[in-house]
């Protein structure tokens, strides 16, 4: 009876080696543009979605209801498969000599992740008592001045910690990116099963570093959560 030899030298050097690092500086890129992006769009629709103008206020639902509620990997499909019928074709054209694989993931990323960034930040702006918006008001400031220079400054530092964690899924999310050919991680240790038939190996490998990743953001968030929103934590009782 033959036993497994597990042999995990074939990653830690050689060209096995290589696509890893190659995987986890794509899965790196990947999730980074996605995040920023994400959370842009996300802060935009979380003050839309609570605006007493209607028809942006519906917008905004009907984004999260879509988004929210849609699986990522139909998403990833669509924009990879109907962004031609959807997009302009200077678009196109501009994403196709970039990477068009990576900018479809991207979009879909962007906009599945900003639907969930939404709704925490619009949780961490009803955390913030209405009183402040109706003195910023009074005091002559608009909507949309209230909002940029005493709501959301606030409402962003309690939603941190939550945010991180819609980052950390991202990440995560970002392995499903290998369904339209993106070289991510992913993508990279199935390569590599299937030219070493080292499955094993390989996918302990992506295991650990998404651990790794894992444990960078979470230590993070604990970080944040001890020196800024609780400094004082260590000396109460």
């Amino acid at each position: 009876m033959s036993s497994y030899q597990f042999d995990l030298s074939i990653i830690t050097n050689g060209k096995f080696a290589q696509m890893l690092l190659d995987g986890l500086i794509t899965t790196i890129q990947l999730s980074s543009v996605s995040c920023v992006l994400a959370f842009i769009i996300g802060l935009n629709i979380a003050v839309m979605r609570l605006t007493s103008f209607t028809p942006i206020r519906i917008f905004a639902q009907c984004y999260l209801e879509f988004f929210r509620n849609t699986p990522l990997i139909v998403q990833l499909f669509f924009w990879y498969f109907g962004s031609f019928q959807i997009l302009p074709a200077f678009i196109n054209d501009w994403l196709n000599n970039l990477n068009f694989e990576f900018a479809a993931a991207v979009i879909a990323l962007t906009f599945y992740t900003s639907a969930f960034i939404a709704e925490d930040i619009r949780s961490g702006i009803l955390a913030i008592p209405k009183e402040q918006m109706e003195a910023s008001r009074s005091s002559g400031f608009s909507y949309i001045r209230s909002m940029h220079y005493i709501i959301l400054p606030q409402a962003v530092r309690l939603t941190i910690p939550p945010l991180i964690n819609q980052f950390l899924n991202l990440a995560k999310n970002s392995s499903m990116a290998m369904v339209i050919g993106v070289g991510e991680l992913t993508y990279q240790a199935r390569q590599i099963e299937s030219q070493s038939f080292k499955s094993f190996e390989a996918f302990f490998a992506a295991t650990f570093i998404y651990v790794c990743i894992s444990f960078i953001i979470s230590g993070i968030i604990n970080i944040y959560d001890k020196k800024v929103l609780n400094p004082m934590g260590k000396g109460t009782h």
